[in-house]
């Protein structure tokens, strides 16, 4: 061989070495734990082309136990229908009137019996079940299966229709419980694992992440959800949604589904909310939820500035109801709620978590914003009837666009309002204006214009061309529609 020869079969051996001793060593690598864990840690898979995704399996495993499936069966009664041609029948025929008179009446037929199914989970190995409101709503026999295929009749100990959660009770031995995970922690993408019973076919997992936090789909006065992009179908409903420690993060509660099917958009109650709901609902069979008596609207940046607030944060108070707790304790129409019991306000929707979160009878502190300057009231929480009103915030506008009439006996007759209300009377909106962009309509009523009462439409056009020769680029109106109100920031620039 030459020496050119050599020299080049030299280099290619080393070259072959140095592959090879890279593979051995990138194999070793991947061989061992990743920091922090064990070779037996579950959360890790065992494939070292998937060492980020959790070992879902280990998780299904464990939980399956603990997941039931419901079935329920109602009766639903609904009375007889008969067709008849057009104009005629019972009422307007004169042969049914000769023989039955005008007040005819079909006999009921007998109640029909209908069934649903449902999912839930076991939170107390002495037989407590969690599921939602609206699987067992009106249910007269529920039979929850468990993993194993034995069933068992179930007895439900209470249920809340304002955060749609419900406990039962089954007399079982054997049973798999779970305990809930802290829903505060759970982060956007974080791996989550829903199990349940879609279209009636049993345990079924799902694995997706938490696509959002703090979802309000207007189902109720509380809604928090998380949403998953696990998919959660007809069925799902009160079935657990797991993270990757095999706790209980969310309760699955409903879709967003304009075909009908899954699209990947699903709703969970957090745990957050749901250990404390339940807990109630396993001592007492209801829930306590404080009330504050007030009917709230969020703030915007419009707003803000004319309250002279530094950020659109807190929850602006828009009416206050006669003989409330908040009406005892001197909340006033136009106060800033900034704190709760010291707690600070984000939002409206945020207070009314912290009201409801709080007992009745039960004294807070409140922080108020009032007239430019922070003002703390104490007041004890009475116990919620019907749940605090929430209005929803609109477009700020720039332009006035109003037509105003005085408050006469004829309007006020009218609008259904009593002597008491004093303003003066939207007449008519132009169209494309700011007014009407903010939403102001004709028969909407202006009770005041920068926190101070008004009687006529001179006082409004007044307060306008004072806050004008002030340098104001905005007013406050406090409107009234029919039994709510609620303020807006109107542009005067």
């Amino acid at each position: 061989m030459s020496a050119t020869h050599r020299r080049y079969g030299t280099r290619w051996l080393v070259l072959i070495l140095c592959v090879a001793l890279s593979a051995t060593l990138l194999s070793a690598a991947l061989s061992q734990p990743a920091q922090g864990s064990s070779p037996g840690d579950s959360r890790l898979a065992n494939n070292p082309g998937d060492v980020m995704r959790p070992e879902f399996a280990d998780i299904i495993e464990a939980a399956l136990p603990s997941v039931v499936t419901i079935a329920v069966e109602m009766s639903v009664e609904g009375p007889q229908r008969l067709n008849f041609p057009r104009g005629r029948g019972p009422g307007n025929d004169e042969l049914f009137q000769r023989f039955f008179g005008r007040e005819f009446a079909m006999p009921q037929p007998p109640a029909a019996r209908v069934h649903g199914a449902g999912s839930g989970f076991i939170i107390d190995d002495a037989g407590y079940i969690v599921t939602n409101h609206h699987v067992v709503k009106d249910a007269d026999r529920i039979v929850v299966t468990l993993h194993d295929g034995r069933e068992f009749l179930a007895e439900v100990l209470g249920t809340d229709p304002k955060t749609d959660l419900a406990v039962l009770e089954i007399d079982a031995d054997g049973l798999v419980e779970v305990r809930f995970g802290d829903s505060d922690l759970a982060r956007i993408g974080d791996w989550v694992v829903a199990i349940g019973n879609p279209f009636g076919l049993g345990g079924t997992a799902t694995v997706g992440i938490i696509s959002a936090r703090g979802r309000d789909i207007h189902s109720g006065p509380y809604d928090d959800f998380l949403q998953i992009d696990a998919p959660i179908n007809h069925g799902n409903s009160g079935g657990p949604v797991f993270n990757t420690r095999g706790e209980v993060i969310g309760v699955s509660t409903a879709i967003f589904s304009p075909n009908g099917g899954n699209v990947g958009i699903g709703f969970a109650i957090p745990a957050r909310q749901a250990a404390r709901i339940t807990s109630q609902l396993r001592a007492d069979g209801t829930v306590d939820r404080g009330w504050l008596g007030v009917q709230l609207q969020p703030m915007d940046a419009t707003l803000a500035e004319s309250f002279g607030l530094d950020a659109a944060t807190g929850a602006l108070v828009a009416d206050v109801v006669s003989g409330s707790p908040a009406a005892e304790a001197g909340v006033e129409v136009g106060d800033v709620i900034i704190e709760f019991d010291g707690q600070p306000v984000e939002s409206a929707k945020g207070l009314s978590h912290l009201v409801a979160d709080a007992a009745s009878l039960e004294e807070v502190r409140l922080e108020v914003w009032r007239h430019g300057k922070p003002k703390t009231l104490r007041v004890t929480l009475g116990k919620v009837d019907e749940p605090v009103r929430v209005s929803k915030s609109v477009d700020s506008p720039s332009a006035i666009g109003l037509e105003l009439a005085p408050l006469d006996h004829t309007l006020r007759a009218r609008l259904r309002l009593g002597d008491e209300v004093e303003g003066a009377v939207v007449a008519r909106v132009e169209s494309d204006s700011e007014a009407a962009k903010q939403g102001l309509r004709a028969g909407d009523v202006i009770l005041s214009v920068d926190h101070h009462a008004v009687d006529s439409p001179h006082d409004v056009t007044q307060a306008i061309e004072r806050a004008r020769g002030e340098g104001r680029k905005s007013v406050v109106l406090l409107l009234r529609r029919g039994d709510s109100q609620r303020f807006t920031a109107l542009s005067i620039a």
